[in-house]
């Protein structure tokens, strides 16, 4: 099971947060479960308060990390987001910004990785409240789709 976090807080973050489920289910040949949409403050900057959702998905045969995260990149460019190099102020700490819409993989199946471009599970699943609480949640859905 894929776990994706998705988070918006500029525009219409509620559109956004569809748009990008609509364009990786066409993307991805997939059908998303989501959890609710939750409203969290912004975490390692200042700015405008987040709505944020999990979704999750059984991986396509054809699907590797490296090409799903090709795949959030391409749609989070596709609905206003800028690619650039992570920014790191002066103490070393990553410098965050506002965004029309943000995709973490959070889990792909077991698979752990850190390479330069992409480490599995997340990171920062646990160290974000909202992050380890949306990931419980939809992991709970899944498990009561199985039964």
């Amino acid at each position: 099971m894929i776990v994706l976090l998705l988070g918006s807080n500029l525009g219409d973050r509620e559109a956004y947060l569809n748009a990008a489920c609509g364009m990786l289910e066409d993307a991805l040949g997939v059908s998303l479960r989501r959890t609710v949409v939750k409203e969290t403050e912004a975490v390692g900057f200042s700015g405008p308060a987040f709505l944020n959702m999990a979704v999750a998905f059984e991986a396509p045969e054809a699907l590797t990390p490296m090409r799903l995260l090709d795949v959030c990149q391409s749609i989070e460019v596709m609905l206003g987001r800028p690619r650039h190099e992570a920014a790191f102020g002066a103490d070393g700490r990553r410098i965050y910004s506002s965004r029309t819409v943000d995709i973490d993989i959070l889990k792909y199946d077991d698979v752990e990785c850190a390479t330069k471009r992409l480490t599995l599970p997340h990171p920062q699943i646990y160290s974000r409240p909202f992050a380890a609480e949306l990931l419980s949640e939809i992991e709970l859905i899944i498990k009561n789709d199985i039964k």
